[in-house]
Order: C-alpha cells, then sequence, then structure tokens
C-alpha cells in the first residue's frame, strides 16, 4: 500500500520534463508556434512513442521474467534505477536540456522503463496475492485508493510547485521524487515473496502450520444432506 503510494507521486509527476524532452525528440514544436489542435495531435504523438519505446517494453519484460526472478527483486531494482535516474535529471536538468538532448531523452525513457518493470507493474500484483481471501477485494481496492492519492499530490501539490517554470523549483521538485522513489526502495523491504507459491499458501489458508485448523477450515460448513424423511444428516 505504501510503496504503490509512494511510487504514483513520482510517477504521475514525470511530465514535468515533458515539455522540454518532446521537442528535443523533435516530437512536437513549441507551443507558441502551433494551434491548440496541432498541439494536441503533437503531444498526443509524442506520447505514444515514449509508450511504445519505453512503458511497453517494461511491462512485457514483467511479464516474462516475474515468474523468473519475482516480484520482489523486479519492484526493488525498479525504484532503484528511477531513483538514480531522476536524480541526474534533477541533479542536471538545465544542462542535459541546453547541452545533452540525447542524454536527456534517454534518462527520461529509462526512467518509464524501470516504472514498468518495476513498482508500476508489482504494486498492482502484490495485493491481488499477499492479503487473505476475505478481504482481498477490500484491501486491494485501499492499496488501489492510496495509489490515487499519490497521483494527486503528483498532479497537483509537484504540479502546482512548478507551474511557473522556474528551473530551480523543477530540479527541486525531480530530485524530490528521487528521494520519494527511495523511501518506496526501502519499504520494498517490507514486502513478501510470493513466486511460485500459491494464493493459500501466501496467506496461510492452505491446511499447513501444525495440529490448529487453519481459518479456510474453520470456516468451511459442514456438509448436508437432505433425505425423504425430512432430517437433515451431517456427511
Amino acid at each position: 500500500m505504501s510503496t504503490w503510494f509512494l511510487l504514483d507521486i513520482a510517477f504521475y509527476s514525470q511530465n514535468l520534463t515533458q515539455k522540454d524532452i518532446f521537442p528535443a525528440i523533435g516530437l512536437t514544436n513549441k507551443a507558441p508556434d502551433i494551434n491548440a489542435i496541432r498541439e494536441v495531435f503533437e503531444t498526443s504523438r509524442a506520447m505514444f512513442v515514449v509508450a511504445l519505446l519505453g512503458t511497453f517494453p517494461g511491462y512485457w519484460l514483467t511479464v516474462l521474467f516475474i515468474e523468473k526472478i519475482g516480484r520482489f527483486v523486479i519492484q526493488l531494482v525498479g525504484f532503484f534505477m528511477m531513483s538514480i535516474f531522476m536524480l541526474i535529471l534533477g541533479v542536471k536538468y538545465d544542462y542535459l536540456r541546453d547541452h545533452n538532448k540525447f542524454l536527456f531523452v534517454l534518462l527520461y525513457g529509462l526512467t518509464f522503463f524501470f516504472a514498468n518493470f518495476g513498482p508500476n507493474s508489482t504494486t498492482f500484483v502484490l495485493p491481488a496475492e499477499l492479503f487473505p481471501t476475505r478481504v482481498r477485494s477490500t484491501c486491494h481496492a485501499l492499496s488501489a485508493a492510496s495509489g490515487k492519492a499519490g497521483a494527486m499530490i503528483g498532479a497537483f501539490v509537484v504540479q502546482t510547485y512548478t507551474l511557473d517554470e522556474n528551473v530551480k523549483k523543477i530540479k527541486a521538485a525531480i530530485v524530490a521524487l528521487a528521494f520519494t522513489n527511495m523511501l518506496g526502495f526501502c519499504f520494498t523491504f517490507l514486502v513478501s515473496e510470493t513466486k511460485g507459491r500459491s494464493l493459500e499458501e501466501i496467506s496461510g489458508e492452505d491446511g499447513g502450520g501444525g495440529g490448529d485448523q487453519n481459518e479456510t477450515r474453520m470456516a468451511a460448513t459442514v456438509s448436508v444432506s437432505m433425505h425423504g424423511n425430512g432430517r437433515f444428516e451431517e456427511i
């Protein structure tokens, strides 16, 4: 729940640099040079290219490796790499924007890649596996809600802070987001690995663990059958 919250603060704040990244890779023109409809089209096209080259490959690598290296490692590495790339972007923002656009674009794309080959995938998967059956849907919803709360902070608090496009504010915001990712890295150590385990085993509902009956077995009702004489008999 906490990692989903922290991820979405950073993930939904990454558009801080879009106005510089997209012109740098030749996908958009400056807003004063085009009309509103053209601006929407170019921005949508640029976002599609970023998704195609960064987001989608990250997702598919997660699909390929999530059962091989596990959710814990993917999330841990994802948070760590996002922290590194965003820290570099924050510290060297103006230099990269003006003097090394290729590296600027590369770091930006890698941040998206490791978000999706990382916590943006695993924070959705883990709540569906970690919580016991009786509260799984509720707790997954609460985890998702915490993520949306983080997204609201990213979309409103961070965006409002950098609305005047002051470079120092943007750099400070990106560095703060890098430390937010590092907090997610630290909180990941509290998450259990679920690779190769059934949902019943993860939640302790598989019938193991000594002589005591587990919660699932105690919750199972006694089967009854209805006989012709109207009497219920335990099976």
